[in-house]
């Protein structure tokens, strides 16, 4: 099994489990309405979610996905991202990783495409 597949994503409103291990968050605002003490988060990786620029763009119109997916892969691609994802690999290594967004479809999310871009650079 590679570190990646240790690596799973959940909505950071769901109840926290055990089998999470560490949380973290990976979007680039606070979710709202939610306490940070209600979080449970390990940490806040703000450096591996789309610009603001970026999400403001694509406002999870579905339509738009492919062109969001491709223009967030170039963000990845800068150092401080990379580093993110460096760092996010290291965590999987230690045990269960949980990653966490407020988006409320996944399926049209960018920690889709951080999922993959995580398991790519294995």
């Amino acid at each position: 099994m590679s570190t990646v597949d240790a690596i799973r994503v959940r909505r950071v409103y769901d109840t926290p489990e055990p089998a999470d291990g560490a949380r973290v968050l990976v979007d680039r605002l606070w979710p709202r309405g939610l306490a940070k003490e209600d979080a449970r988060l390990t940490e806040w990786c703000k450096d591996a979610a789309p610009s603001s620029e970026l999400r403001r763009w694509y406002r999870h119109e579905g339509e738009r996905f492919e062109e969001f997916a491709a223009r967030y892969r170039d963000e990845l691609a800068e150092e401080r991202a990379r580093a993110a994802l460096r760092h996010l690999r290291e965590l999987a290594a230690d045990g269960p990783v949980t990653l966490l967004t407020a988006t409320r479809d996944l399926s049209l999310s960018h920690v889709k495409v951080l999922l993959e871009a995580l398991r790519e650079g294995e």
